[in-house]
């Protein structure tokens, strides 16, 4: 069929990337440091690629294409998140400042405290971090709170079998891993814990144990 889709200048491209990551269908890829429509049916002609590329590599054409095709879209993009179509939360609240100090879910849990952002940068956030674990994310920062206090509670009084602390490589996050630090020393129990920064463009930058 006749149809709208993007073409790539392979020879304006300067490899930056920042179309195959405005992509959302993954219909464009870096191929030997260009880039390059991989498929024509995972592009929907819509163009949200075009405003991201600096240098204009990307115009749109009318040519003979495959018909953009939904389904194998999102079969595509649950093949890459291992296929999570449920969510992981396993309790409500998980606002740290909501959090009561003394649930049934705590008694034998792992628990995962997360800032807020994680779960926006960090695609994969309920497969990789959240699944089999209690969630409470929060941000220090925007909440204008100290969580040692109700953290020191939940860790002296719960059976809490591992804290998980994932954090985001920005400085306003410190302050997550210091108030759980704080709540740890103060239990007095040798709970295992590890904290796991992200970077800002999604990616995992350090696990510290």
């Amino acid at each position: 069929m006749i149809r709208k889709i993007i073409q790539i200048d392979e020879e304006k491209c300067n490899g930056c990337g920042a179309c195959a990551q405005a992509c959302h269908e993954g219909a464009i890829g870096m191929v030997n440091g260009k880039a390059k429509l991989l498929r024509d049916d995972y592009c929907d002609g819509l163009g949200d690629c075009l405003p991201n590329c600096p240098v204009g590599a990307i115009t749109f054409v009318e040519r003979e294409a495959a018909a953009y095709d939904e389904q194998a879209v999102l079969a595509h993009k649950a093949k890459k998140t291992g296929g999570a179509k449920s969510s992981q939360l396993a309790q409500w609240p998980c606002q740290l400042k909501l959090a009561p100090v003394s649930a049934p879910y705590y008694s034998g849990a792992d628990l995962l405290i997360a800032a807020d952002c994680t779960a926006y940068a960090y695609a994969n956030m309920h497969q990789d971090f959240m699944k089999g674990r209690i969630t409470l994310i929060g941000c220090p920062k925007l909440d204008g709170a100290d969580y040692s206090e109700k953290l020191t509670e939940v860790l002296k009084n719960q059976e809490i079998q591992s804290v998980t602390v994932v954090r985001m490589e920005v400085p306003c996050c410190g302050g997550l891993e210091l108030a759980v630090k704080k709540a740890l020393e103060k239990s007095g129990k040798a709970i295992p814990w590890q904290v796991v920064t992200i970077k800002t463009d999604g990616s995992i930058l350090d696990r510290n144990k």
